[in-house]
């Protein structure tokens, strides 16, 4: 049944529970949601969010404020209500990917609920997504309704969840191409990619002797690009030519001897030329350099 009763607590809000609703709303889409602290309403409510002081899955009761706690990670991050929320339904969530829901709960779920909880140790400094969430309660300034303001911030957190989602599904997606390529390469130094795919953690998971990779890029040209020797670092593993650095056009060609050369960035990271056969000769002389 879509009609359920979802009930949380009244007043101002954080991110879990409002994430917590936008993840029901995949599951419920016509859901009733009750912002209220009188138990009696919350008792009869079908799913209970961050108020009630329990926690039983099966009973649809998804508090963490109680003495003890909700439970926490492997890695010792408590669940809040929203982590809570998606070990209950972020399979269901993610399609039947538990490797997707995994992927959303490293990246979004247990940074927030880290936060909630109070659990800021390895959680990057600055604007947070949960700062964020907050900044939809009205100010003292306001007159605005605490439950409109909910609801617009659960309406920006589905749109965050959707992406998340979607851009894990993307990653793994991408991990089965990328390894496929590896295996399939000509020279093991050399990766072909029939479409450009994020492939830095694939590749320095899977293949310790790729140095470029080749692709096709949006306008239809091809590129050649180092494989760092870490990802996120700026120190390649084998540099383009160093005569090639902040050349284009006739003075690329005249360098490489390629009628099609297009450019070369300047920190030697990446190249370009018209056809897929002269980027892999761009590929061969790199190799040779």
């Amino acid at each position: 049944m879509n009609d359920k009763t979802i009930a949380t607590h009244n007043g101002n809000f954080h991110a879990d529970d409002v994430f917590s609703v936008a993840a029901l709303k995949n599951i419920f889409p016509s859901l009733k949601l009750v912002r209220t602290r009188d138990l009696e309403i919350i008792g009869k409510a079908d799913i209970v969010i961050d108020v009630g002081g329990e926690y039983d899955a099966d009973a649809g009761r998804f508090d963490h404020h109680q003495r003890g706690g909700a439970g926490e990670r492997e890695n010792g991050i408590p669940y809040s209500s929203f982590g809570l929320i998606w070990q209950k339904y972020g399979v269901e969530i993610c399609q039947g990917s538990q490797e997707v829901a995994d992927a959303v709960d490293a990246g979004l779920v247990s940074t927030i609920d880290a936060i909630d909880c109070g659990h800021v140790e390895g959680v990057s400094q600055g604007i947070s997504l949960s700062q964020t969430i907050s900044m939809f309660n009205p100010t003292w300034q306001e007159e605005s309704h605490f439950d409109t303001c909910f609801d617009e911030a659960v309406d920006f957190a589905s749109r965050v969840l959707t992406r998340f989602i979607a851009s894990a599904n993307g990653g793994i997606s991408a991990k089965e191409i990328v390894a496929k390529a590896i295996d399939n390469a000509v020279d093991p130094r050399v990766i072909v990619l029939d479409k450009y795919t994020p492939w830095k953690r694939t590749v320095h998971a899977l293949s310790e002797e790729a140095l470029y990779m080749v692709y096709p890029s949006n306008s239809g040209q091809w590129r050649i690009q180092t494989v760092p020797v870490e990802p996120g670092s700026f120190e390649d593993k084998k540099s383009l030519p160093t005569p090639w650095a902040g050349l284009s056009d006739k003075a690329l060609k005249d360098v490489t001897g390629i009628d099609d050369a297009m450019f070369c960035h300047n920190g030697l990271f990446i190249a370009g030329a018209e056809s897929f056969e002269s980027t892999m000769k761009m590929a061969a002389i790199a190799l040779e350099a």
